[in-house]
């Protein structure tokens, strides 16, 4: 026979007036915690009483009930309600809900009570944050009304504007609130997304990594470039900017770094063009100009301009105040703020008397140029008075010389109508159609960059289809390291297991044939697989020899690394020119072994992956050396962007690629001495080799302005 279920029955509620109510000894809150008892009392204000109170009737000692009732559980609700009776906001016969309990411990109500409460999860209140928003409660309202600063309801708001798929993924514990924090420097959902699925994949998935990722085509505020231009006029100029909510952003980070190269130079040329009204021959400006750029230049002297009465008496009471300063604080083990304080702006006025404007002879100036750029403050930099080996007057006798200097002089006054200064804007790129027929320059470091990145997926592809080469590709990086303890770790193959990330989102690489053929392979490994990582062993005892290399091959493609990184000049970037240059050559003699081919790969190129990228003598030798002369001719008098979608046409099923997608036949490469490796490739030189070459020089390449 069937045992009937005991039904609960639950404790009645009552409006009792609070001057009926008493606060019970039983209550086991002790300890205050939590939002504070006029906080509460200014929610209850606002929002009534939201939750019932717990209550128990007061009996004499002859278990009779005394019309009274004490609280176990809520006490600092009833604390809120009798500051409110103080204040005079409330009635003290005002009707308070409650719960009347009967039987049972008060003391255990009142832990019950505190024990069985969840708190919010933090999603919850950014998305209760965001709904009030929504509804026009402004940030200070929403801050006032949750008794928080403002700043943290707008950390809330931007927290909540993060993509709804990494929300799902921090509610189910996939990721820390420190890495929804750094997600939440950018609004860009689809950005975020991707950043997630590589750093999830790679490991490297601290905060500090993923802002770095984020904001990897940004300009830091703190740099120099946006230091000069001033952050006000580039959000006027319309430049956007991420800024960081949680952490010190040194001003945030400048999305569009085109307009901002457009400010700087656009401000360095008006500098020059007032600085030029002083009759300099030349003027040339960089954000920046490399170590011994003045080598070779001659240095003309020039005087300081003299101190006015003025200046000199200021200059006079600056020193003797500093003096008494620093005689009557001699004895001090601290100096107090304020003489601290005004010992700094003593000195800072001295120095700005110090640095005074330097005069020259008008006919060294009329020889001499400028060096104008920004020092690592941000702060305008002139270096005046430097004579080029070129620009030097033949000696002669003194008469002549007399002569010349006074010929000079009226070439100055009379040539302000025909001569200018010659002001030369380092780094600015001509437009296109005025590229140098003629020049023969490297291809740029992104291009060549993008381009890897499409040849390392299909080297992927390729290893991973051929499992005795990957098999011994990673046995021969596994005796370098167990065998050759001082041996190059530059091995193409980075065996970890991790998967190294594309620093550039080359075009088309996620719809590549290759991007496609791995996702596929790596989705039906993944549907055999058991879900739980506990089963995986048992799981793979099973699978037969032929499975076993397949699944080794597969994973051990995912470690490939064929891009090509620009090494950075200081050596402060974590890739040294020595170590890309292994890492390709590796590369090379791996690809040779599986039989790369990038056209079967399924890359072509096109306007927007190679063509439109570099100079029209670049893409007329493409063509020329895909369909012969003739084709060239055929578009050699086309416009740039004409030339180029006309050439991806030509191109079209020819099978050309560009050299750092070339399969390398080593037998071609030139040797030098034994034992020494041969040249580099020009698209992999540093910056000297490319200065060593000439023009004329057909091996190099050419750049895309």
């Amino acid at each position: 026979m069937t045992k009937a279920v005991p039904k609960i029955t639950l404790s009645p509620s009552r409006d009792i007036p609070f001057n009926k109510l008493v606060l019970s000894q039983s209550n086991v809150r002790r300890v205050k915690a939590g939002v504070s008892i006029e906080q509460l009392a200014e929610s209850i204000a606002q929002r009534t009483l939201l939750q019932s109170l717990s209550v128990r009737a007061v009996v004499d000692a002859d278990g009779n009930e005394t019309g009274m009732f004490e609280v176990p559980a809520g006490g600092r609700r009833y604390r809120a309600l009798e500051l409110l009776v103080k204040q005079k906001r409330m009635s003290k016969t005002q009707a308070v809900p409650c719960v009347v309990r009967e039987g049972g411990i008060a003391a255990d109500d009142s832990v019950a009570e505190n024990d069985e409460r969840v708190g919010l999860h933090p999603l919850d209140q950014f998305r209760a944050f965001q709904t009030l928003r929504d509804l026009g409660i402004s940030e200070e309202d929403i801050a006032a009304r949750h008794f928080v600063n403002t700043g943290i309801v707008k950390q809330r708001l931007r927290l909540a504007s993060v993509s709804p798929k990494l929300h799902d993924v921090y509610a189910e514990d996939g990721m820390t609130l420190e890495q929804l924090m750094a997600f939440s420097v950018t609004a860009d959902h689809d950005r975020q997304e991707q950043v997630w699925e590589n750093v999830s994949r790679s490991g490297y998935d601290e905060p500090y990594q993923i802002r770095r990722l984020l904001t990897e085509n940004t300009v830091r505020g703190s740099d120099r470039r946006a230091q000069f231009v001033g952050l006000d006029a580039y959000q006027n100029a319309g430049g956007g900017v991420l800024r960081d909510l949680f952490e010190h952003d040194d001003g945030g980070w400048l999305q569009d770094v085109v307009l901002l190269d457009r400010l700087v130079t656009e401000k360095l040329k008006a500098e020059a063009e007032t600085i030029a009204a002083e009759g300099w021959k030349w003027i040339s400006v960089a954000v920046d100009f490399s170590y011994g750029h003045t080598q070779g230049l001659r240095e003309i002297e020039g005087r300081p301009v003299d101190l006015s009465p003025e200046e000199q008496a200021t200059i006079d009471a600056l020193n003797a105040e500093q003096a008494k300063l620093e005689t009557d604080y001699q004895d001090a083990d601290e100096l107090p703020d304020e003489i601290d304080q005004r010992l700094g702006e003593i000195e800072a006025a001295l120095s700005a008397f110090e640095n005074r404007p330097m005069l020259y002879d008008p006919t060294e100036i009329a020889q001499a140029g400028v060096f104008i750029s920004i020092d690592s403050e941000g702060r305008l930099s002139v270096d005046r008075g430097y004579v080029r080996p070129e620009d030097e007057v033949p000696a002669t006798d003194c008469d002549v010389g007399q002569d010349a200097g006074a010929l000079s002089t009226e070439g100055q006054e009379e040539g302000a109508s025909v001569q200018r200064t010659v002001i030369a804007v380092a780094g600015s790129a001509p437009d296109a159609e005025e590229d140098d027929e003629d020049a023969a320059r490297p291809l740029p470091d992104r291009l060549i960059t993008e381009l890897t990145a499409h040849r390392t997926l299909a080297l992927r592809d390729a290893l991973a289809e051929n499992p005795a080469i990957a098999f011994q590709a990673v046995l021969h990086n596994f005796v370098l390291t167990a065998f050759y303890r001082f041996a190059s770790s530059g091995s193409c193959l980075e065996i970890g297991l991790r998967t190294p990330n594309f620093p550039t989102q080359a075009p088309g690489l996620r719809e590549s044939v290759s991007a496609k053929a791995v996702e596929a392979r790596h989705e039906a490994w993944k549907a055999r697989l058991p879900k739980s990582e506990n089963d995986l062993w048992d799981a793979l005892t099973t699978l037969d020899g032929g499975a076993q290399a397949s699944l080794f091959a597969h994973c051990a493609s995912f470690a490939v690394n064929a891009v090509y990184e620009p090494a950075n000049r200081y050596n402060q970037g974590r890739v040294s020119a020595h170590g890309v240059r292994t890492r390709l050559d590796q590369a090379d003699v791996l690809a040779r072994a599986v039989g790369l081919d990038m056209v079967q790969a399924g890359w072509r190129p096109t306007v927007d992956n190679y063509l439109g990228r570099v100079t029209k003598p670049r893409i007329l030798e493409a063509v020329r050396e895909a369909k012969g002369e003739s084709s060239a001719q055929l578009i050699d008098h086309l416009k740039k962007a004409d030339m180029a979608k006309e050439a991806e046409r030509l191109l079209d099923g020819s099978g050309w690629l560009p050299e750092p997608l070339r399969l390398v036949d080593p037998d071609a490469a030139p040797v030098g001495q034994e034992g020494e490796a041969g040249p580099l490739p020009e698209f992999l030189g540093d910056d000297k080799e490319r200065e060593k070459a000439g023009d004329d020089d057909p091996q190099q390449l050419d750049a895309a302005e």
